[in-house]
């Protein structure tokens, strides 16, 4: 088991651990406008309490890179994505969900994508924020991401991941309880 993979038990970071992340996070943000025209850093900030800097901070952990891809305005709430260029590394070799992971007999993976975003307080990408992070792209030019999967097709015993190939977006189908070194997930938080 790597230290990657470990989600913390303690779901508080220090004063230092929490202003490191937020000068991370504002960096990045600084760094990529492109990503959230015409939104402030301070007022993304002022959201930053210590339970979502605690999620941001399993993102970051575990290689996500998270950054600010929206805004609901209704909401009044910003979207943090993980913005990596590859799936996150920290969050490879999972299978889909806990049934899946269940279900296998052998070579079992440590845990699964839907478990582990649990876990870290945040949600995996559905298809259409998948496609929206690519505006800001390209991302998985090399990997794979799990993508949240209609009921329909999760009771066949299917999942759905995404790459981004030959200028497009893929979605792609296989058996929820595959995993390998190149497919992990993307998550989402709401702050």
């Amino acid at each position: 088991m790597t230290t990657d993979n470990i989600i913390s038990e303690n779901k508080e970071l220090s004063q230092e651990q929490r202003e490191e992340l937020i000068t991370v996070l504002k960096a990045r943000f600084e760094k990529n406008m492109n990503r959230h025209e015409g939104l402030e850093w301070s007022k993304v900030e002022e959201k930053l309490d210590a339970e979502i800097l605690w999620s941001l901070n399993e993102m970051e952990r575990t290689g996500g890179e998270p950054d600010v891809i929206g805004f609901d305005k209704k909401k009044d709430k910003y979207m943090f994505c993980d913005c990596s260029a590859e799936s996150p590394k920290g969050r490879r070799s999972v299978c889909y969900d806990r049934e899946a992971l269940e279900s296998r007999k052998k070579h079992k993976p440590e845990t699964s994508a839907m478990d582990m975003a649990a876990s870290m307080g945040i949600e995996m990408l559905t298809e259409e924020q998948y496609r929206q992070l690519q505006k800001f792209g390209p991302f998985d030019k090399k990997t794979s991401s799990w993508v949240q999967t209609p009921t329909d097709i999760r009771e066949l015993g299917g999942a759905l991941f995404c790459d981004y190939r030959f200028g497009h977006v893929f979605v792609y189908h296989n058996g929820a309880d595959s995993y390998y070194g190149a497919r992990g997930f993307r998550g989402t938080l709401m702050v």
